[in-house]
């Protein structure tokens, strides 16, 4: 949609903590720094120049919360996650001597010497770039082909998530991070959670809803996923640990392998897996298996997909 070729920016150091999948945590490297008060000076170690006049930018307008000063500091404040194809840092982007600051989420794909996506052959079917030397080298998987990869993942994420939050903003029917802007592989997005702590929201497996919060996630759930098939996507990796629970609304999150599911030939049997894998959560969880059937539900978003 937005695929543009930006060089990747520097990448910094990060803790040796990884991630944990049942407890997440937030790992600190240190307290901000504060603002410098000359604006013309050079940002310290921890801060760099805000990339926004470099990068491509989400959907207009832009929210009230967002800082796009030019004269604004992004500070490293740690890494919230750790994964295989790519690392989620928090940054402040502030003005110096003003109360101007927002707190952002940097996801950083990992670089062509990194292993990429597993089984990636099959989320990029569908996706085609024009130049045959590119698709070459991405199908033979050269260093230059999976920084390609890499590439397409990033700007695969940031047209999806800049889709869905047109679409939500309309409707309120799905909600996901909004996407900030996108400058080579790195993407940054809102930060979702509590923004005074620093703390990134549960994902929906941390979470133990019962009763009217269950089914209510559950009904949020399916009304995610028929905007997602309207629009002609499936999620493709869908589970538990990718939604987020913040302030009682499920915010769908990590979109880079997002299907066509008409361009793709596999589109509908990712489509399937994503339903399964959320129902049998919900089901467990309490709901009663009419509720969640897989079977039912995957036929009806089969049809708002117009794979029926």
């Amino acid at each position: 949609m937005r695929d543009h070729d930006f060089p990747a920016p520097q990448r910094r150091g990060r803790g040796k903590s990884r991630f944990d999948d049942d407890e997440p945590h937030f790992l600190k490297r240190g307290r901000p720094q504060p603002a410098l008060a000359d604006p013309d000076a050079e940002p310290d170690t921890e801060d760099r120049w805000s990339s926004w006049d470099q990068a491509v930018h989400g959907p207009e307008p832009h929210p009230a919360w967002l800082v796009t000063e030019l004269a604004a500091r992004d500070t490293e404040l740690g890494v919230l996650k750790t994964g295989k194809e790519a690392d989620v840092h928090l940054v402040r982007r502030a003005v110096p001597g003003t109360d101007r600051d927002c707190l952002l989420a940097a996801k950083r794909y990992r670089d062509a010497e990194h292993r990429l996506f597993h089984r990636d052959a099959g989320y990029l079917e569908g996706r085609r770039v024009r130049r045959s030397r590119e698709m070459r080298a991405m199908t033979g998987r050269t260093a230059f082909g999976r920084q390609m990869i890499a590439g397409q993942w990033a700007a695969a994420e940031f047209a999806a998530l800049s889709r869905l939050w047109e679409i939500g903003a309309a409707s309120g029917r799905i909600a996901v991070p909004y996407p900030v802007q996108l400058l080579g592989t790195e993407l940054m997005l809102e930060f979702v959670g509590d923004a005074e702590a620093g703390e990134a929201a549960p994902r929906l497996a941390q979470v133990r809803p019962t009763g009217a919060e269950l089914r209510d996630l559950w009904e949020q759930m399916v009304e995610a996923l028929v905007v997602l098939a309207r629009a002609g996507y499936a999620h493709g990796d869908l589970s538990p640990y990718n939604l987020l629970v913040h302030a009682g609304r499920l915010v769908m999150i990590d979109l880079p392998q997002v299907v066509d599911v008409v361009a793709n030939p596999q589109g509908g049997e990712f489509l399937a897996r994503d339903v399964r894998v959320v129902a049998a959560w919900f089901t467990a969880r309490g709901l009663p298996a009419a509720t969640t059937d897989p079977g039912s539900l995957t036929e009806s978003l089969s049809r708002e997909a117009g794979l029926r």
